[in-house]
């Protein structure tokens, strides 16, 4: 028999029906209706088990593997390959032809194919689209998506055997075909090291294995160029980086790829030549940048310049007028602004850009409040959404990198407020914004400035039109951008701009012990009493071992003083670990949301999703207009039966909006009962617990505890050792970015004056 090669066990037959068929990873339950086989097997059917493309009855396989014992489903087949059988009598391509699986085509039209074609008819419209012609009275169109469909068919078919030949199994061949089609076997024998990017699961150390099938190996310039522009990605993701030096970067690149064959660090140079040459990468003077990168640190200096240039479009008024206006914004909010914050608030209508920073409680959302309504005032621009035109653009405009920080400014200046993604258009993969279609307004506020890496601020900048003035607002001794830059820092750094920094403490009346220990963390001190209970802070010693217990019992007490599930949240600085966000999200989805009868739930990866369960979003959603690190609960779960998709599907409610999530797009959504401290910026939660230890030593740094610290508003709850928040608040050494904005931006500005 074709199909088998000796020693080879299969059975041969068609789908009954699937039990379980996973659209995401392809991996397939099913009963199938046995029809041949070389197995010591004698029932009529047999379930099967594997990672399997969709099937259907109409079609007999053959199916590859070998019988299992499921400790609770009894004998199954395995299998670890399949191939479908093409019909092989005129009656049976006739048949085959005028099934479901090809549109337009009835018996009448498949008899006429199989009469002019024969028998042969399939593999002879595979080999040439051409010889339908031949039919008679066969409509173009109907021929074409005859051919296009076969040739599907076919194709996975050899895909299949082409991934097995090259070492990989079922999952993870059915992933790679997933991701490319029918370009799976072109793509991998042009670029196997494009798999890496494209293909979850597969490093370069693999893709460079199969790079060495397809005989790219040693020295070979294509395996040079793909470790170089590795290497090159991976640090500018990893650790933040804009730019690398040169000189380590080939270096690394080096120690990646030496191994049987040992790589000129010459050698690597002159590739680095030809990638550039190529435009994938930039090399400039002794650095190496990704070009998306080097484009957008160049291009928000200019931005920036260009808006430094404006101050002549901003309009002027009097000492006495703003003090006049001023006192009667005081009346209006009962407030009476500090010295310093009139001077900042002076400074911003006075600028085309103002940096504003501070740390929690020194006055920013006041001043943010202060510079609207001043605004407003002075350039007699009502506040009232209603007292504009409908196609009258609205002159303020306040943003923000995350949801809940945009709707935290909203609440505080009772004015509308978006993230930055959806004030520039994101699409998903293009903005509608940029310099040559600029957002509409008169004045633009940005909070949490610190979060914002260097493509985003270069996108949002080259978006301003003329005239438009700016604040951007924000703490620098927060953490980064998970993403490449440090804006903020780098814009402080450049001392070209007015700033002022906030020191003053105002909410320090209100009691706050949390306050004092943010700003004691700041400083670098870990204060003496931070052992000690007050109304709002307390510290629970454990060890590593002891946190999980630790966290379920503060969050028990917690629900028997009458705070909910959303008021709490859990913060950790690692997702692996007994510690860790993982381990946490496990123990309090039982703790909170645990298994019942009446809730529905699936596993989706190593995660089970449940009615009722509190999650994360990852990954800004234009579409749906959700947003990385907005939080929403599992209000519903549909089984595939269920829905007119024929899909599974998940309903999220964020604040009242629903969201559907399939299985093919849950890989942007976690449990959100802990999440990592840098998930949590831009947001604040009544309750936060905070668990340090030792075993996170290597994210012990003063920026991340005091990131930590800060999202809490009403109680903030540590626990761990104390050695470790120790350890982490002397820990004033922050992961070193590789940045030339504020040289670039001292560069350019000088040189035009």
């Amino acid at each position: 028999m074709e199909h088998v090669t000796d020693n080879e066990t299969y059975i041969k037959g068609s789908l009954i029906r699937y039990i379980f068929h996973n659209e995401e990873n392809l991996y397939t339950v099913a009963r199938i209706r046995v029809q041949e086989t070389n197995e010591d097997y004698t029932e009529k059917d047999v379930i099967i088990t594997g990672y399997m493309a969709k099937m259907y009855e109409q079609e007999t396989y053959f199916f590859y593997g070998q019988f299992v014992q499921h400790p609770k489903y009894g004998k199954q087949y395995n299998v670890t390959r399949h191939k479908r059988e093409l019909p092989q009598t005129k009656s049976g391509v006739i048949q085959y032809l005028s099934s479901d699986l090809f549109e337009g085509i009835g018996k009448k039209t498949a008899k006429a194919i199989v009469d002019t074609l024969g028998e042969r008819a399939i593999s002879k419209i595979v080999n040439d689209e051409t010889i339908l012609s031949k039919v008679p009275n066969l409509r173009e169109d109907v021929a074409k998506k005859l051919y296009e469909s076969l040739k599907e068919h076919e194709g996975l078919d050899k895909i299949m055997i082409f991934l097995s030949e090259c070492g990989f199994g079922p999952k993870l061949s059915m992933r790679i075909y997933q991701v490319y089609k029918e370009e799976t076997i072109e793509m991998i024998k042009e670029n196997p090291y494009q798999l890496v990017y494209d293909v979850e699961g597969i490093g370069f150390k693999r893709a460079d294995e199969l790079g060495a099938v397809r005989g790219i190996k040693g020295s070979h310039p294509e395996r040079i160029r793909a470790g170089a522009l590795f290497v090159l990605t991976e640090q500018s993701m990893q650790n933040g980086h804009v730019y690398l030096d040169f000189e380590p970067f080939v270096k690394t690149v080096k120690e990646l790829l030496d191994g049987e064959t040992t790589i000129e660090e010459s050698m690597i140079a002159h590739e680095c030549i030809h990638l550039d040459e190529e435009e994938r990468l930039v090399l400039d003077k002794e650095r190496v940048y990704l070009p998306s990168l080097y484009y957008a640190e160049k291009g928000l200096a200019t931005s920036i310049k260009r808006l430094l240039q404006s101050k002549e479009m901003v309009a002027t008024f009097s000492d006495d007028e703003f003090s006049t206006a001023l006192a009667k914004i005081e009346r209006k909010l009962n407030i009476e602004y500090a010295d310093s914050q009139r001077e900042a608030i002076k400074t911003a209508l006075s600028s085309p850009l103002m940096l504003l920073t501070g740390g929690p409680g020194t006055g920013k959302t006041t001043i943010i409040q202060g510079i609207v309504e001043l605004y407003s005032e002075l350039n007699g621009l009502p506040l009232e959404l209603g007292a504009y035109k409908q196609d009258e653009p609205f002159p303020f405009i306040l943003a923000a990198p995350t949801g809940r920080a945009a709707k935290r400014m909203s609440e505080a200046t009772d004015l509308p407020a978006c993230t930055i993604h959806r004030l520039l258009g994101w699409k998903g993969e293009w903005f509608e914004h940029d310099d040559d279609n600029p957002i509409e307004g008169k004045l633009l506020i940005v909070d949490e400035v610190s979060m914002v890496d260097i493509w985003l601020a270069n996108q949002l900048f080259k978006s301003l039109p003329k005239g438009m003035q700016v604040v951007l607002v924000g703490d620098e001794d927060q953490l980064p951008s998970v993403q490449p830059g440090q804006v903020l820092k780098d814009l402080l750094d450049a001392n070209l701009m007015p700033t002022v920094k906030l020191s003053n403490v105002y909410r320090q009346a209100e009691g706050s012990s949390i306050i004092e220990l943010a700003h004691s963390i700041k400083r670098g001190i870990l204060p003496n009493n931070f052992s000690d209970a007050t109304e709002d802070r307390r510290f629970f010693p454990c060890q590593t071992d002891e946190v999980v217990d630790v966290v379920e019992q503060i969050c028990m007490l917690a629900v028997q003083k009458g705070y909910t599930v959303h008021d709490i949240q859990v913060l950790a600085p690692m997702y692996k670990g007994k510690a860790g966000v993982e381990n946490i999200n496990i123990h309090l989805q039982n703790l909170f949301n645990p298994k019942h009868e009446q809730k529905r739930e699936f596993e989706y990866r190593d995660t089970i999703f449940r009615t009722g369960d509190k999650v994360l979003q990852l990954v800004n959603d234009s579409e749906n207009q959700v947003f990385n690190g907005d939080i929403g609960v599992i209000s519903a779960i549909f089984f595939a039966k269920e829905t007119e998709e024929k899909e599974d599907q998940i309903v999220v409610t964020f604040d009242g909006k629903d969201v559907v999530y399939t299985r093919n797009t849950l890989h942007s959504l976690t449990l959100a009962y802990c999440c990592s401290i840098h998930k949590s910026q831009g947001s604040e939660y009544p309750i936060v617990i905070l668990p340090i230890v030792n075993s996170y030593y290597r994210m012990l740094k003063r920026n991340l505890v005091y990131t930590a610290v800060t999202r809490s508003k009403r109680f903030l709850l540590m626990c761990g050792e104390k050695s470790a928040f120790s350890y982490a608040v002397e820990n004033k050494m922050q992961d070193e970015r590789n940045s030339l904005l504020t040289l670039k931006l001292q560069q350019l500005v000088n040189a035009s004056t």
